[in-house]
């Protein structure tokens, strides 16, 4: 594993984050004490659709695919819902996650992309690096997050109490359900999301296939048909940064983008509109491959 000293980057600094840290294990350490013979078909589906508002509407239709990729336009109250909703997830700060969503975009899409933000490493080192580390950049002018974000009244708002929100929803389950539903909807539900996240986010810059290659870009990303399936089409990761505005993540009939269906739901129900597709939204810099190129593990 390279040392610390070696992601050091004149773009800024990269540093052990004890918040980040000690939040990962305060939600996945509890999780031993689940009893898996005492969980209800209740909790159960409790847990099925707290996933689909939370990590479906939360975070790869709200967050990921409106605030930050401005793929449609929605009402302050259907956006302010799904920014509560990702909260929910228990993945950290809604700003820090914009901030970092665009750090990450901007470097990657770049010959000179420090290596903090490369996937030229193993699963071991980015398990540490990813989830452990954070960066900080020397100034935010380069990256141009839009001002209406940043100074977001209600993001502001949730950067500061996004973790008096999960332990308020933690209490309530416990109060409501007892201890062992409250440990499998809260702890190991986000559990599961951060660490699903963090591996799909890895996965799909490493393996899989691709139909473009980004010009000019040290990351193009790859797809992969079973983890776009269960993350809400996040897995088709080479469309994406194809297609960085579109609402659509999936190209084919055999990528099944279930946070299109939302997003295609949502729009019907009128809550949100004007949204993008890949209709004439191609990336200026993707060259598409003469054929599909793959990219497999090696054994």
């Amino acid at each position: 594993m390279r040392t610390q000293s070696k992601l050091q980057t004149d773009k800024g600094s990269i540093s052990f984050s004890w918040k980040k840290s000690l939040w990962l294990y305060f939600i996945l350490i509890p999780i031993a004490f689940l009893s898996v013979a005492k969980i209800t078909l209740l909790d159960i589906s409790l847990f099925m659709i707290l996933l689909f508002l939370t990590v479906g509407i939360g975070h790869s239709v709200g967050l990921h695919r409106g605030i930050i990729h401005k793929s449609y336009k929605s009402g302050r109250l259907f956006r302010n819902l799904s920014l509560v909703l990702f909260t929910l997830c228990g993945m950290g700060s809604p700003l820090n996650w914009l901030k970092q969503h665009y750090f990450r975009d901007y470097w990657q899409n770049r010959t000179d992309c420090p290596t903090y933000f490369r996937y030229q490493h193993s699963l071991l080192t980015d398990y540490w690096w990813n989830l452990h580390l954070s960066f900080t950049p020397n100034s935010l002018e380069r990256y141009k997050i839009p001002n209406e974000d940043l100074k977001d009244p209600f993001i502001l708002h949730l950067h500061k109490t996004w973790v008096f929100y999960n332990l308020l929803f933690m209490l309530i389950l416990h109060l409501l359900l007892g201890f062992n539903s409250m440990l499998l909807l809260t702890f190991f539900r986000c559990g599961l999301i951060i660490l699903g996240h963090w591996y799909i986010g890895y996965a799909s810059h490493k393996f899989g296939y691709s139909r473009f290659q980004i010009e000019g870009a040290d990351e193009s990303g790859y797809n992969d048909i079973f983890l776009g399936l269960i993350s809400f089409g996040e897995g088709f990761h080479n469309n994406h940064h194809s297609y960085p505005t579109s609402a659509k993540f999936s190209s084919k009939w055999h990528e099944i983008d279930f946070g299109w269906v939302l997003v295609f739901t949502l729009k019907k129900l009128r809550i949100i509109h004007q949204v993008k597709t890949q209709e004439n939204n191609l990336k200026r810099t993707a060259r598409k491959h003469s054929k599909v190129f793959w990219k497999l593990p090696s054994i």
